[in-house]
């Protein structure tokens, strides 16, 4: 009887955690989007310089004032070599997301997001020469197809906002793959990748928000009929920014590999229909349909990744024998991210 309850508990947790990550998920891109489309602040440097500020402010709180995560010390000289080079390709990272999400629909966004894994795989390929088992070669198909499908068929297609978005994936890749070296014998939670890395992502963007964008936001702040209002909404994206990270922290404890890879997906439906109800850009059946068969495909990727991991040391994964150890290193360390930050995603 109590181990009936202590199961039903825990599948509750798990249910609480995973509709808490898609409500912050969901709300922080919609919220980025009225920013960008009815507020008319088209200010995407100055956006995600407003989240970094939000998020280094609410890790100190969390991390030092609240005590509620335990600080992870990082040795000072380990702070320039590992985690500004990190912080980097993070800043990037989240500013392209949100120059797409600036020119491209919601629903647009979000599934050329989805096509990360086949980037990452082809990017550690390519550049550090890993070995792949052909079943994650396979696994890659629809994601691509998937991809290309939704591009072609797209109603509001833009360019720039999708090279953006591209660009944007492969800025994903980079920074997981980097992690895997820099961040070597550091085990980071979410909480305290933003408590290092916002920072330095505020130091990296704040000159060339300024720069770029101070004049138009200056513009804007005038021209607008309620600017204080507008101000408040942009800065409670930035807080609700920082609570996605928190959230992720808690869905990444409170669920397994495979159902947080199927949530993942399954958010991504729930974002592009709450943005369709809103927004209503036009959507057509083949691009649904593209969309559709790139979140199965990214499904798929994950349980194809989970029943690798998953053999014994023994079990032959190929004919081929692989020629180097490194051959036999993982796409990742673990299945699920402990330092896995999400802003706009």
């Amino acid at each position: 009887m109590e181990e009936g309850r202590f199961l039903q508990w825990g599948v509750f947790r798990s249910l609480l955690a995973i509709l808490q990550w898609w409500g912050f998920n969901v709300t922080v891109i919609i919220m980025n989007k009225w920013i960008f489309q009815k507020l008319d602040f088209k200010f995407p440097l100055s956006v995600s310089c407003v989240h970094f500020i939000c998020s280094s402010i609410g890790a100190y709180l969390v991390i030092k004032v609240l005590k509620l995560k335990p600080l992870i010390a990082v040795d000072p000289e380990d702070r320039w070599k590992r985690i500004f080079p990190m912080s980097f390709v993070f800043c990037i990272n989240i500013v392209l997301g949100n120059v797409s999400l600036r020119y491209i629909p919601v629903s647009f966004m979000q599934t050329i997001k989805s096509f990360t894994p086949a980037t990452t795989v082809f990017l550690q390929w390519l550049v550090w020469r890993k070995y792949f088992d052909r079943r994650i070669w396979a696994s890659l198909v629809p994601i691509v197809g998937g991809i290309l499908l939704t591009s072609v068929t797209e109603l509001s297609f833009n360019m720039f906002g999708f090279c953006a978005a591209l660009f944007g994936c492969l800025a994903t890749s980079t920074k997981t793959i980097l992690a895997e070296s820099l961040l070597h014998g550091y085990k980071f939670d979410s909480i305290n990748t933003v408590y290092y890395m916002a920072p330095f992502a505020t130091m990296i963007l704040a000159v060339p928000a300024l720069l770029l964008e101070g004049n138009g936001v200056m513009d804007w702040f005038h021209a607008h009929s309620a600017p204080w209002a507008a101000l408040i909404i942009i800065f409670s994206s930035g807080v609700l920014a920082f609570c996605l990270n928190f959230s992720i922290f808690y869905v990444i404890h409170s669920t397994t590999a495979v159902t947080f890879n199927v949530a993942g997906n399954l958010k991504v439906a729930v974002a592009v229909l709450i943005s369709w109800l809103i927004f209503r850009n036009p959507i057509s059946g083949l691009n649904a349909v593209g969309c559709g068969i790139t979140l199965l495909g990214c499904t798929f990727y994950g349980y194809v990744r989970h029943m690798l991991s998953q053999q014994t040391p023994g079990t032959p994964r190929t004919p081929r024998t692989p020629r180097k150890k490194m051959e036999l290193l993982p796409l990742v360390n673990n299945e699920k991210f402990d330092d896995k930050v999400d802003f706009n995603t």
